[in-house]
């Protein structure tokens, strides 16, 4: 029997950087100027670095911190990666941990193990990109080996403010700290907070990314304006998939009466409601399919989720389940029960990005396009970004994740890091700026 390639893992480094983000609202809040990521760096002691990405908010900072040293002196294969990574993880979840842990994000319930996997999966991304950069394999070949040579994304459309508003002394950070107007990001978007602002994003969209389904964010508006969006959607791109993702922003009777009214239009309608029960419910009312990536985002959710076909759409992250194997297990039980597949996205650089489109290229019954938010994150700390053509990406056979780091970047952002007060991703602070009086909105 053909022995399993290994390498051994002789440092780990964990990063937090801040990227720059655009004003886009949701049902939290919106975005702040600054988003946190983590970037992990595994080196070999063939000399080789692997590259992994996750969320950065504190919580997931300490949980990497405490999981790198775990990992430094071990001598892993492909077989054995799994395990080994998940076994980190376990050990995490017991170790003294703040029991008020959030898993953060628009993501269903939050516990300590949702955020042990986020965090696990960027040490597993790391250690594929460096075995796959050691045999001269790219990790789709590590996986099993790829089903399709591009994979296609769909359009993430906003509802969003022109820019981050100023205070003219600095923008409020944690515990009343200031970010200089000056430093605000700033982009050429422009507003859209209606129908038309709406179909003119999707227009740009299309121009300079190809892209040929949308996605909008919905939970910020009256769920009848956010109806006429999707329309409007519908009649500038007829024959185009569109979907509508309000983050369980309303109750069974209002998502009825939506579904009713974009039956024929939507491919599908994205978390309504919220929780297995409610969502069970809107779909013994509707034809139209609803997807989740807030009610089942862990295994331990799907059984009661698939027995009740409150979803027919799982949109899977690896972030989410535990790396880029959990993500294939997951397909392989949607497959089984009859559950399609698409993929959530988060606020996402190239790294991720890659490991996304990697994992996606393995499995062949992906049949809806990715999320993306690509479009509106526009650093990178690899020396080059992903460009997408016809709103699809190639699925590159170089050895590992075909990416390569830019350590000036890399130095660039987490010098951010240390000169911003921003730790923690927090939308409604950021609205109560604008609007002191504002609370999460339900309909």
């Amino acid at each position: 029997m053909r022995s399993q390639p290994m390498t051994k893992i002789t440092e780990v480094r964990v990063t937090p950087i801040l990227i720059s983000d655009p004003p886009l609202l949701n049902i939290q809040g919106v975005h702040q100027p600054y988003a946190p990521r983590l970037i992990i760096e595994v080196e070999t002691a063939a000399g080789v670095l692997g590259l992994g990405e996750t969320y950065g908010d504190t919580d997931f900072l300490n949980l990497a911190n405490e999981f790198a040293p775990r990992l430094v002196g071990s001598s892993l294969s492909v077989n054995d990666l799994e395990s080994t990574v998940r076994q980190c993880a376990e050990q995490i979840e017991l170790s003294r941990i703040d029991t008020g842990v959030r898993a953060g994000g628009l993501r269903g319930a939050r516990t300590i193990a949702k955020t042990a996997r986020s965090v696990a999966s960027a040490f597993e991304v790391a250690i594929y990109d460096a075995l796959g950069q050691e045999t001269g394999l790219p990790v789709h070949a590590l996986l099993g080996g790829k089903v399709r040579d591009s994979v296609e994304f769909s359009a993430y459309l906003f509802y969003r403010w022109a820019e981050h508003p100023s205070t003219g002394s600095g923008s409020s950070g944690e515990g009343g700290s200031e970010i200089p107007d000056e430093g605000l990001p700033k982009d050429d978007w422009g507003a859209a907070l209606d129908p038309e602002g709406v179909v003119a994003q999707a227009r740009r969209m299309v121009r300079d990314y190809g892209f040929g389904s949308f996605k909008l964010k919905g939970g910020v508006f009256e769920p009848a304006q956010e109806v006429a969006a999707v329309k409007a959607l519908a009649e500038a791109f007829p024959g185009h998939p569109v979907r509508l993702d309000p983050n369980g922003a309303w109750s069974v009777a209002t998502s009825l009466r939506v579904a009713a009214e974009l039956e024929s239009i939507a491919e599908y309608l994205e978390d309504p409601t919220t929780g297995t029960e409610q969502m069970a419910e809107v779909a013994r009312g509707t034809s139209l399919p609803l997807a989740t990536n807030m009610c089942v985002t862990s295994f331990e959710e799907i059984p009661h989720a698939f027995a009740t076909d409150a979803v027919q759409v799982v949109l899977s992250d690896h972030h989410y389940w535990g790396g880029l194997r959990a993500t294939q297990e997951l397909a392989a039980i949607c497959r089984t029960f009859g559950v399609g597949l698409s993929m959530h996205s988060n606020t996402h650089l190239g790294v991720s990005l890659a490991a996304m489109t990697q994992v996606a290229a393995t499995i062949p019954t992906l049949r809806y396009a990715c999320d993306t938010h690509r479009p509106w994150q526009t650093e990178d700390v690899i020396t080059e970004p992903h460009t997408f053509v016809d709103g699809r990406l190639p699925v590159t056979d170089a050895p590992g994740l075909g990416v390569e780091l830019d350590h000036d970047q890399l130095h660039r952002l987490h010098q951010r890091w240390l000169d911003l007060p921003i730790r923690d991703r927090d939308d409604a602070a950021a609205i109560r700026r604008v609007h002191p009086n504002w609370t999460e909105p339900r309909w």
